[in-house]
This record gives structure tokens, sequence and C-alpha cells, in this order.
């Protein structure tokens, strides 16, 4: 466990940033709220999956891999599921299970490791079940019509994180669900409604039905990050701030009241995602879905996208931020093009040893701005710099004294790379071989890379039989599709421009 390091989050609950103190440094645990999986996910929600990622790796990183542990729920039963279903004349498991593998498989583009935990709603309906029991049997919910709801008048803390009040959701700010007529009270949740006719069903002493959203979550983290031994309150709950209200508010009134105890210790939301200053919404048609983007940019662009704004502010979506972001990582993975990987697996030669000062000074500060908040602009203008000094083969400072012009020695060149790859590596970027990088992503419809090699093989049988004019055609080919060709003594390589 790296001790020396301390943590910090903005926590929305109490509105600060706070330093953070796991309950047990041994088992540090986090929940993110997952995908109702409909159909294919946006990059707003691979942002709240990337903003928890890199949580999750700096927590490891901090406390050691084998005492972090991270749940990411699939939602798998909702009313959007069921009418997807029906309009395709497919069981609702064919729907959730197509799209849950698309969403794995797209935060796996996106750099993102899979979490320790990744609970389904349909497989935790005991445990909703046993939690609405208790909150009746306790008072604070209440059964009306097949319908169970919650109490909001019952939990004075209600409105607490999000900052709405009672009296506000009884002007109709926002009033939750539409069973209006069935409720004590308009902002009272449901927490189980009964199924339509041929609509999927679980049976409970309260009448057969199914679960509303906000129960499932509350369930699921008690299921999997709670015990008798640790306790009911997790380390950090984060999320989109779009579901700070209601979800992730009655998550906490019903968790609370079921348990005595806080749902969690911090609340950490990321922000919006704007596209071209505006909002990105399906009502105005702008949305982007992962998959699509895929297509034409490689994940970690999309990655280093996501990262460049800060995670709790608005980040405007725009063409110019994708590019940006792949023109600069061009210019890191040029860096370990030129320098070689070998210092990665530990390979340095024989008279390198660590020179502490350098590597410590200057992998610190990455490191401490990883943990102020996790400030990512910071740490990737840092990286930026570091770059453009390796670059130019010397440093400006952190060694220990006031900042100065330091020429490279070979020793300090090798700890620096070491610093700039493992930081960029917890930053989830710089994941692949250069030479893989290069070659990039082809478009859809271009020449697969195993038809630029035979193009290659072409070209050098066509000059060695003097065969200009097709030498010529075959340069034309890879002008069209933008492949550059470098030839050296080793022979010809290339990578897509």
């Amino acid at each position: 466990m790296a001790e020396t390091l301390k943590l910090s989050l903005y926590d929305t609950m109490t509105r600060e940033k706070r330093e953070f103190v796991p309950t047990d440094p041994k088992r540090v645990t986090m929940y993110c709220c997952g995908p109702t999986v409909y159909s294919y996910a946006h990059i707003g929600n691979a942002r709240a999956a990337v903003a928890a990622d890199v949580l999750f790796r700096v927590l490891r990183h901090i406390y050691g891999e084998d005492h972090v542990e991270y749940a990411r729920n699939i939602t798998d039963i909702d009313d959007k599921i069921i009418v997807a279903a029906k309009e395709q004349g497919i069981d609702i498991s064919e729907i959730t299970t197509k799209f849950a593998k698309i969403y794995n498989d797209d935060l796996a583009a996106l750099g993102c490791l899979m979490p320790t935990y990744q609970p389904h709603a349909t497989e935790h309906m005991d445990d909703m079940v046993a939690m609405i029991e208790k909150l009746i049997v306790d008072g604070y919910a209440y059964e009306s019509e097949g319908h169970v709801f919650f109490d909001v008048t019952k939990y004075d803390d209600y409105g607490k994180l999000s900052g709405n009040t009672l009296d506000q959701l009884k002007q109709g700010a926002r009033v939750g669900e539409a069973e209006y007529a069935r409720k004590k009270n308009a902002a009272d949740f449901v927490l189980w409604k009964p199924s339509k006719e041929d609509d999927p069903s679980w049976d409970a002493p309260f009448g057969a039905g199914r679960p509303g959203w906000h129960i499932e979550c509350s369930a699921m983290i008690k299921k999997t990050l709670t015990s008798e031994k640790y306790g009911e309150t997790i380390d950090i709950h984060c999320g989109g701030q779009d579901l700070k209200f209601p979800h992730h508010e009655n998550e906490i009134a019903q968790s609370n009241c079921a348990h005595n105890a806080p749902l969690a210790n911090y609340w950490v939301h990321n922000g919006f995602l704007q596209m071209d200053a505006e909002k990105m919404s399906k009502s105005l048609g702008n949305v982007k879905l992962i998959h699509e983007l895929l297509e034409t940019w490689d994940g970690e662009v999309l990655r280093f996208a996501l990262l460049s704004g800060q995670y709790r502010g608005e980040l405007d979506w725009t063409d110019s931020l994708l590019k940006q972001a792949k023109n600069t990582l061009d210019g890191w993975y040029r860096i370990l093009e030129q320098e070689g990987l070998e210092f990665i697996s530990g390979n340095e030669p024989e008279d390198i040893s660590l020179e502490a000062p350098v590597l410590s000074n200057r992998a610190n500060c990455f490191l401490n701005y990883l943990c102020d908040d996790l400030n990512t602009v910071n740490v990737i203008s840092e990286l930026s710099q570091l770059k453009q000094n390796l670059s130019n083969g010397y440093d400006n400072g952190f060694d220990g004294s006031s900042p100065r012009i330091i020429p490279f020695s070979l020793k300090r060149k090798w700890n620096l790379l070491r610093s700039f790859v493992g930081t960029a590596n917890l930053l989830g970027l710089l994941q692949k071989d250069p030479e893989e990088w290069f070659r990039g992503k082809a478009q859809e419809g271009g020449l697969t890379d195993a038809e630029i090699d035979g193009l290659i093989a072409d070209r050098a049988q066509a000059r060695a039989d003097k065969d200009w004019g097709r030498s010529d055609e075959i340069r034309d080919v890879f002008a069209n599709e933008n492949i550059i060709l470098e030839d050296g003594a080793d022979g010809t390589t290339w990578r897509r421009g």
C-alpha cells in the first residue's frame, strides 16, 4: 500500500473536497451505477464508466489490487427493455444478454477494467423482496393497490444529496412515479409494482410483480459489498450527476432506513457531456453512441478525450477534441517507438540504477495530481511536457532543487521514461505497442492489414522487376488510403496517417 499518498475527493453530499479515509484499508469498496441494457450505450454513459475506472485504478495503486472491491451493476429489467422485447418479438433475456455484452465490449475498447462484481438485477430479486419487506415492517413503506411505495416523510434527510426539499417536491418540482392516486405523498417512490399481463413477473409477499428501479441498486450494493463483518456502509458511490435525483436520493433513503446506517461515506458524481456546446440529449438527436465512434476512432482516443476535462465539469464533445486527443497520443507513442519498450518490462541496461530523486519527484508530481480529486487535466499537461523534454533531450527540473535545465544522462532518461509510461498506464493510456498504434484503425470498407502487407510485397516485387508503373499504382492506392510507408534496412513498415 502506498501510504504516503493521500487521496481527496469532492463529496457531493457534503459539497466539499474531503480526504478519503476508507472504513478498512484492506477492503476499500466502491459502486457505480451501470447501464439499463436495452440498446447501445452513448458516450455520456462512457464518461461515468471511465471516471469510475480511473478512481478504481488509483485506489488499487494506493491500497493494492487485492484490497479494492468495485461493483457496477447491469439493470436487466425495466419498462424500456420490455417494450424493446415486445417490438422485436423476443424474450427480454435476448435483449439484455446482447446489449450487456456490447456494453462490456465497448468499455473494454475504452480501456476500462472489469469491475470486481457485475451484479444483474434479475439475479437479486430475493434480496430486493427482503429489503422491501423490512421497510414495510419498520414503517418506512406501505402497500397500495398492488404497489409498494416508500414514504419520504418518514426519512428526515430526504433531499440532502440533491438539495431538493419536500416542500419543493409538493409544489410539483419533481414528483417521481405517475401512480399519484395510489400514493400518500406526491414524492413517494415505488419499490414494487404489479406486472402487466404477459410482462415478466416475480412472486412476493405483497403481490406478484417486479421492482422499481431504485431498490435494485440498494439490494445489489448490500449483497455484493456489505456484510455483517464489514457493516452496511460502503466507501464510495459514484455515477453521473443526472442520477443524483431521484435515483441516488432514493437509494440513500431506502438503504439508510433499511439498515439504520449511511449507504456510502463518499458520493462522487461526474458532469455532463455537451455536443458542440449543447447538452447531449436523445430529444435533440445529438447522442453519440460508443460503438459508432469506435468505427472511426481508437478507443484510447475516446478515453483520452474524456479524461481531457475535469471529471466534475461539463465537457464539450467535438471532432476537434478527438483530433487533438489523437495527435497528442501520436506524440506519446512516437516517444515509445523511438526509445524502445525494453524498460517497461524492467530490462534496463545493467549499469542503470534507480535515480531516486528524479523518479520519485516526477512520479509523485503525477500521483499527487491524480490524488487531488482525480485531476487528469494537470496530469495530461505534465505528461505532455515530459514528452517534449524527452524529445528535446533535456529535463527542466524535478530533481529536488529549483527548476533548471538538466541534460539527460542515460539513467535519467530511463527513469523518466518509466515514470511517463507508468503514469499513462495508471490513466489507462499507452496500452498498445507503438507499431500496433500507428497502424491504427482502418476505415470501414478500407484496406485490411493483410491487404496492405500484400500490396507492400507486390510493391517490393514490382520495384525489383523495375515495373515502375505497377509500383506507382500501388503508391497511389496507399496515398488514397492515407497509408504511410517507411522504408528501412529491415524492410518496409507502414502506418495510417
